[in-house]
């Protein structure tokens, strides 16, 4: 077919201007040109030869209506298909620039997206200096404090034994200066002549042999500074006091992964249902969809634990999630979906695959407990470690802690916190 329209269009173009018959004439040597295109090559060649074989033609020029019927029907198909043609190559090339723009939207997405974890992250900083700033004030305070009550007890001890080393030098100074008139006494009778010396001498003998009795003098022990009992171990000692004053939590809340709902608490060790929709980043870690938060700290082996007070919370998910859950689009609460966890709602304890969990009494606290390598995640009562439901499964990525609260209501108990514990060593 391509070959017969390829003669046909031979056939039907000029062979001066090479495209399709416009007013075709045909000479006695059977070829055929445009009317205006042999007209003017014979102007400018002042001789009316056939263009392609040179044979002279001296009649006049009468348009062959077969061939021009011909030539122009083709010439109708040939728009014809070249319109739609056309046609179809806009149509295709529409489609490639509803992608175009779609993958320039996509781009612009992430480029406002970039922008706006630009400013977070501005803020991020402001707040985060802030929040150590004021740590380091409390600390500094307790250390302040510390500091001046050690040099206040060590002030005191040297003034306590500062008194009683005067107090027996008052003492020693008196038996001194008893001993010395004694001594001047006794000198003296030495030097008087026989009659008066035999008079007197029983007198100054008697007052020295009681001063002679007295026992000697003995230095206090203990009279200097107990230093070791200010220095040793001093600030092992002021660590251990400090204890008292800070607190360690076996879980630290994620704000890069806070619902923009959630607001945490600035140890990010407590988290609740917030009153306005924040303006936060969509950075990919962020849990979009649900009123989620994840743990800073995730876990691919040995066994972890860590309790939560959840008071009288109407409404929580508590449990762990591995790491590739989907945090943007919609997911259940289950294994099949990567979080193993225990749901409170409606006063019911629920699992992940919606079966009521029994318990003897509302759950103030809940114990979590995860054997990474033996595939479990327990819930405990931590009053009395009654269990409460165990997954078992197997682990083969990174788990997070998970927490997904609702709205408080009317409940005393607004955060959901992670409880303290003993500061590891």
């Amino acid at each position: 077919m391509a070959e017969k329209t390829a003669l046909l269009e031979s056939d039907l173009s000029c062979h001066v201007c090479s495209e399709t018959f416009r007013d075709p004439v045909s000479l006695s040597c059977s070829h055929s040109f445009c009317l205006s295109c042999l007209q003017r090559f014979w102007e400018q060649s002042k001789n009316k030869n056939c263009p392609i074989c040179k044979i002279n033609f001296s009649k006049n020029l009468v348009v062959n209506f077969t061939l021009k019927e011909l030539a122009d029907s083709f010439a109708e198909r040939q728009e014809a298909g070249s319109e739609q043609a056309v046609s179809e190559l806009k149509d295709l090339l529409k489609s490639d620039l509803g992608s175009l723009q779609d993958k320039r939207d996509k781009y612009k997405g992430v480029e406002k997206t970039y922008k706006e974890v630009i400013q977070g992250s501005k803020k991020q900083l402001l707040s985060t200096e802030r929040k150590i700033r004021a740590e380091f004030i409390k600390l500094h305070q307790f250390l302040k404090e510390e500091e001046e009550s050690r040099l206040a007890a060590l002030k005191e001890e040297e003034e306590q034994k500062g008194k009683t080393i005067r107090r027996e030098m008052k003492s020693i100074q008196k038996h001194i200066s008893s001993l010395s008139h004694s001594i001047s006494a006794v000198e003296e009778e030495l030097q008087k002549h026989n009659g008066p010396f035999l008079s007197s001498y029983k007198a100054t003998q008697s007052r020295a042999r009681v001063q002679s009795s007295l026992s000697d003098p003995q230095l206090l022990s203990g009279a200097l500074i107990d230093v070791a009992k200010h220095l040793g171990n001093l600030s092992f000692r002021v660590w251990e006091k400090m204890k008292d004053q800070v607190h360690f939590s076996p879980v630290i809340l994620d704000p890069n992964t806070a619902n923009r709902w959630l607001s945490l608490s600035d140890d990010l060790t407590s988290v609740r249902y917030g009153d306005k929709d924040q303006q936060l980043p969509d950075n990919p870690e962020r849990c979009t969809n649900y009123a989620d938060v994840l743990g800073s700290e995730g876990f691919s082996s040995g066994k972890h634990s860590w309790e939560v007070e959840v008071g009288d919370h109407p409404s929580w998910i508590i449990g762990l999630t591995k790491d590739s859950a989907d945090r943007k689009g919609k997911i259940f609460v289950s294994p099949k979906d990567g979080i193993w966890c225990l749901e409170h709602s409606s006063g019911e304890y629920t699992n992940g695959a919606g079966e009521t969990v029994g318990v003897k009494k509302n759950l103030q606290r809940i114990r979590v407990q995860l054997d990474y390598d033996m595939g479990e995640v327990s819930f405990y009562d931590p009053e009395d470690m009654t269990p409460i439901y165990t997954y078992r499964d197997t682990f083969t990525e990174k788990l997070f802690p998970f927490f997904s609260i609702g709205e408080a209501g009317d409940a005393k108990t607004a955060d959901i916190k992670m409880c303290q514990s003993e500061i590891p060593l």
